[in-house]
């Protein structure tokens, strides 16, 4: 696995677009994730920085920064198959909070564990090219 993106809550994401690009950082993409209430935008030229602002009041996301704040929400790692990290993952005896890949940002499948088995972090399986 290699580092794919670090997954940042946000309360404003033009306001966080602007701040990374002053940093340097060019936005390589943005678009609405409407299954996971959310906008995204892809800061950097890879691995990302992933801006997330919730779009409803019920999404993980706002639920995130209601309780924690604005921060690292999640780190994610590029996978070639997300079916085999499964496997993997169960055989390492993690928790998987996703039971099958899902359509995610970009056109990617992704897919979530559970952040006990990861010293507390969120993690997510990106899978390219879908």
């Amino acid at each position: 696995m290699k580092l794919h993106h670090v997954g940042v809550a946000v309360r404003s994401l033009e306001e966080a677009i602007c701040r990374h690009e002053k940093m340097g950082l060019r936005l390589a993409h943005r678009e609405v994730v409407a299954s996971q209430k959310v906008e995204v935008a892809f800061m950097g030229d890879g691995p990302y920085i992933e801006l997330l602002e919730p779009t409803s009041p019920d999404s993980s996301v706002a639920k995130f920064l209601e309780k924690r704040g604005p921060g690292q929400h999640h780190l994610a790692f590029a996978v070639p198959s997300i079916e085999d990290e499964f496997k993997r993952q169960v055989a390492a005896g993690a928790e998987l909070l996703d039971k099958a890949a899902r359509p995610g940002a970009w056109g990617h499948m992704v897919a979530f564990l559970h952040p006990k088995d990861h010293g507390g972090v969120l993690i997510e399986l990106v899978e390219e090219g879908h």
